[in-house]
């Protein structure tokens, strides 16, 4: 049987994709489930010992119970914080959707469920003239798409799934993170607004939780989606009966 999966797309760089896709991944390893993750493109990697590291594939393979050298998770660490495409060609490198999908290949063979993370949104390019939106075709997914509550956020989450309706990207659902406790009026109304015109369901609410530490964060909603009643439609909708 085919693994499942799922693809943590973004309206755009800094809306917090990690910390949504690492708390989901969470809340299943908290379940039981056998989950893998992936980072396939990560730019601006920090450097430790001489070799490159993605701060996202190290939280998420935390929060997914996974092992810490996995190298499958990273296909693609590059230095700089450019877009995907510049950085690889200033570091030599040419990302192959087929190298992406062989490692992907391997980490399913060894898991129940997958969550990939991509980079930024769904137009950020990643080499000659490919797009992130192409790889999630190319690796056969479904997306969530993340999306900020604050004003701007209706037109541009409007435009990511519009997007990927046009380019036959199934999209399960969007989760709104780092919402208030106290919202704005703008933000007070991006849910219901979100709902009605973006065709696809509000699979969550990710509250604003105060901290450095992401690893404490991530904890902290697992165990808050694990108490609430609308985390069992949110698994439902991305396969997890």
């Amino acid at each position: 049987m085919k693994t499942r999966g799922i693809f943590i797309t973004g309206t755009d760089t800094g809306v917090g994709k990690t910390v949504v896709a690492a708390t989901i991944a969470r809340l299943l390893h908290r379940n039981g489930i056998n989950v893998g993750v992936m980072k396939p493109v990560t730019s601006g990697c920090m450097e430790e010992g001489g070799k490159l590291l993605s701060e996202d594939a190290e939280l998420l393979k935390w929060a997914a119970g996974c092992d810490p050298a996995a190298q499958d998770a990273t296909p693609y660490l590059l230095k700089e914080p450019l877009a995907p495409s510049v950085a690889a060609s200033r570091q030599g490198v040419r990302i192959d959707f087929a190298l992406i999908q062989e490692a992907y290949d391997r980490l399913s063979a060894r898991h129940d469920f997958m969550i990939v993370e991509g980079v930024g949104g769904l137009m950020v390019p990643l080499a000659g003239g490919m797009l992130v939106a192409d790889l999630i075709n190319y690796l056969k997914l479904p997306i969530i798409v993340t999306t900020r509550p604050n004003l701007g956020t209706i037109n541009h989450t409007h435009l990511t799934t519009f997007a990927a309706g046009q380019l036959g990207i199934r999209v399960k659902g969007i989760v709104i993170n780092n919402y208030p406790d106290t919202p704005n009026a703008a933000e007070e109304y991006a849910p219901h607004l979100l709902a009605s015109l973006c065709g696809a369901p509000i699979l969550g609410i990710f509250p604003r939780l105060e901290g450095d530490n992401l690893r404490d964060i991530v904890e902290r909603l697992a165990a808050r989606l694990a108490q609430e009643s609308t985390t069992e439609i949110m698994l439902r909708e991305i396969g997890i009966s």
